[in-house]
């Protein structure tokens, strides 16, 4: 029995990382169900989230001024939570060009400068973004193309992480992979999620999200799933943004995005009906095994292991590769201290890093630790 709960632990880790992946784009290849596009340009308001950003708001400000959109049918909107500096100063300044700023005291975090703002956008799609996210001229475009379909209900664009570093690379190999599978998710039913730095959605669909949500797009998209709309993802729209200058820093996000995960699963419960067909499918094999079902797993399956090592040679050996899986994990950490990344390490420590960030995370939520204000992660420098 302990070697058969191993294996299946085995399996299901394998399954999770490679498995569904494939399966994903087989299945996306024979039952995809492709969404109609149309020339259209409704009304947008472009809902921007503000927290002590006075280095980069009028950067964002400028770079929504220059989008591929006509300019009476896009409404720029800066939601200033609690700043403390002199954001909505910068602000003001553009208020003559038709940009509305909105004032929230005290501070209360981004669900409620959403919540706040979207009842109040003049749009009948409303684009979500943040401060440091820096949108290419035909993002909107691209996005609002999707809501010819009545389907679609939601539309999620690519984030991309500029920089050299190792922060970087790290979390370029990660939404490289969220890429993909996101793809085939949109294109076998709906995405699992939007990044919360791009993403549109129908003003007629949106609800008020609970003010203690932690990841608050993943809520709205899934809510727009629950009610039998489609999220689609589209790669083409793009933001872009400067990573983290460390993966320490980078961690901190990490930690805050799966104590939401697991906050998330268990709000989220009736999505696991088979009821939902495909979408439950995608939802437990992309966000619940990865989130909260693996990272729980991995130590037991070091334990078992180490159970059957005693009296098992062979079991002897597979302890071994285990060990040194870790190890390889190890020295990939104190390597990436030194600003260091060897390829034979790098793997290894990602999938550990991603893992231990998750159960903190769940740590967090079960403790009720994690504040839905956010804290800033600082950036790398452009270069």
């Amino acid at each position: 029995m302990i070697a058969f709960a191993f294996w299946a632990g085995v399996a299901l880790v394998a399954y999770t990382y490679v498995g569904y992946p494939v399966v994903a784009w087989a299945l996306a290849r024979v039952l995809g169900r492709p969404n109609a596009t149309g020339p259209g340009l409704p009304m947008v308001t472009l809902l921007i989230a503000a927290h002590n950003e006075e280095d980069v708001i009028a950067a964002k400000i400028e770079n929504s001024l220059a989008l591929d959109y006509p300019a009476d049918r896009l409404e720029i909107m800066v939601v200033a939570d609690g700043c403390s500096d002199r954001t909505c100063e910068v602000v003001s300044r553009y208020v003559h060009l038709g940009v509305r700023l909105v004032v929230q005291e005290p501070r209360a975090g981004k669900v409620a400068a959403l919540n706040r703002g979207v009842p109040m956008a003049q749009g009948e799609v409303v684009v979500g973004s943040d401060a440091n996210a820096m949108y290419r001229p035909d993002a909107l475009r691209r996005l609002v193309r999707h809501f010819e379909d009545p389907e679609v209900g939601m539309a999620a664009g690519e984030k991309r992480v500029l920089g050299a570093g190792n922060a970087a690379k790290g979390e370029g190999l990660y939404w490289r992979y969220e890429h993909f599978l996101k793809q085939q998710d949109s294109l076998l039913s709906s995405a699992m999620g939007a990044t919360g730095e791009i993403f549109a959605i129908r003003k007629a669909l949106w609800k008020p999200v609970p003010g203690d949500s932690i990841i608050e797009d993943f809520v709205i998209s899934m809510g727009v799933v629950q009610g039998g709309h489609r999220v689609i993802f589209d790669p083409s729209a793009v933001s872009e943004e400067q990573a983290s200058p460390d993966l320490r820093e980078e961690f901190k996000r990490k930690v805050r995005i799966t104590a939401g995960g697991w906050q998330s699963v268990v709000r989220l419960w009736p999505l696991l009906s088979p009821t939902y067909g495909r979408v439950a499918f995608q939802y437990v094999s992309h966000r619940v095994l990865r989130w909260v079902v693996v990272p729980l797993l991995l130590p037991l399956l070091l334990v078992l292991n180490a159970v059957m090592a005693v009296d098992s040679r062979h079991y002897l050996a597979l302890m071994g590769l285990h060990l040194a899986f870790y190890a390889a994990a190890f020295a990939g950490y104190a390597m990436q201290a030194q600003g260091r990344r060897p390829r034979a390490t790098y793997v290894p420590f990602y999938f550990a890093y991603l893992n231990v960030a998750a159960l903190c995370g769940g740590w967090r939520y079960l403790r009720n630790a994690q504040p839905v204000t956010w804290e800033k992660v600082r950036r790398a420098e452009a270069t």
